[in-house]
């Protein structure tokens, strides 16, 4: 039990798991504003697990991962012409774009607010899996705000 590692990342078993989910919501048509919550949320947790792979302090910064796959997905989005037209706007702003930054906004908060609650606790968590599912949780009750919005 002690010479087990701690982990640090976000599970990549998760991940493919959400990245295979996203593919199957865009099929049955999900709004892009819900999906791309999402596709960012993965961007991010992937940006995370990436960070804590790399030794250097500057490369393993999670934040500029996230910042990076945030700047390739929109232009991504943008290249392959999937941010829509004038019917893919909400409150003047493209669906695509609001999705992508609310989630990574959205995941960022989550992992802050693990850390405030670890800080707050010396350390220790309140709950099994609190790094995955605080995350998780925000950006389902995001979802669910939204999918009532939209």
């Amino acid at each position: 039990m002690f010479l087990v590692k701690p982990a640090y990342a976000n599970c990549p078993v998760c991940i493919v798991t959400v990245g295979g989910g996203l593919l199957i919501a865009k099929k049955l048509g999900v709004d892009d504003l819900l999906a791309t919550i999402w596709i960012s949320g993965l961007n991010t947790a992937i940006a995370f697990w990436i960070a804590t792979r790399i030794k250097n302090k500057l490369w393993g910064n999670p934040i500029l991962w996230s910042l990076f796959f945030f700047a390739t997905t929109i232009i991504y989005f943008i290249w392959s012409k999937q941010t829509g037209g004038k019917s893919n706007m909400i409150w003047g702003i493209n669906k695509v774009f609001l999705g992508t930054t609310i989630g990574i906004l959205v995941f960022f908060l989550g992992v802050f607010f693990d850390k405030f609650i670890r800080y707050k606790n010396h350390g220790k968590v309140l709950f099994y899996y609190q790094k995955v599912i605080i995350p998780l949780g925000l950006l389902i009750a995001i979802t669910i705000i939204f999918k009532f919005l939209v």
